[in-house]
């Protein structure tokens, strides 16, 4: 079983740039592909990205492509969601996850472990 835990998160003006991290540990944590997801208040959790074990393949959501780039470092254990030019409505808690399967799928039934989520708050 892996555990995730996430960090990065904060206060960032409209237009500015922010790097979360996701550090994993246990057994065999590079075989996981890996996904971030966020829940805006009063919102359901969505898909924002997510990459494959070996990170050959990453997907994201429409309103992440352009702007928010996924990526991992096996052999730190952790992966990274680099988000620049955000907007308000980026504003939302941010979790990162585990799936044995799915090459970084958006659907969230595949990730079977999460985190506890980062705090991202953007100002207009």
């Amino acid at each position: 079983q892996v555990q995730l835990v996430e960090s990065g998160g904060g206060l960032v003006q409209a237009g500015g740039s922010l790097r979360l991290s996701c550090a994993a540990s246990g057994r065999s944590a590079s075989v996981y592909a890996m996904g971030w997801f966020r829940q805006a208040p009063g919102k359901e959790r969505e898909f924002v990205a997510g990459l494959s074990a070996g990170g050959a393949i990453a997907n994201y959501a429409d309103s992440a492509k352009g702007r928010f780039t996924i990526s991992r470092d096996n052999a730190k254990a952790t992966v990274y969601l680099l988000m620049d030019s955000l907007k308000p409505e980026d504003t939302a808690v941010y979790y990162c996850a585990a799936a044995k399967f799915g090459a970084g799928s958006g659907d969230e039934h595949l990730y079977s472990t999460w985190g506890q989520g980062t705090q991202v708050t953007v100002s207009s």
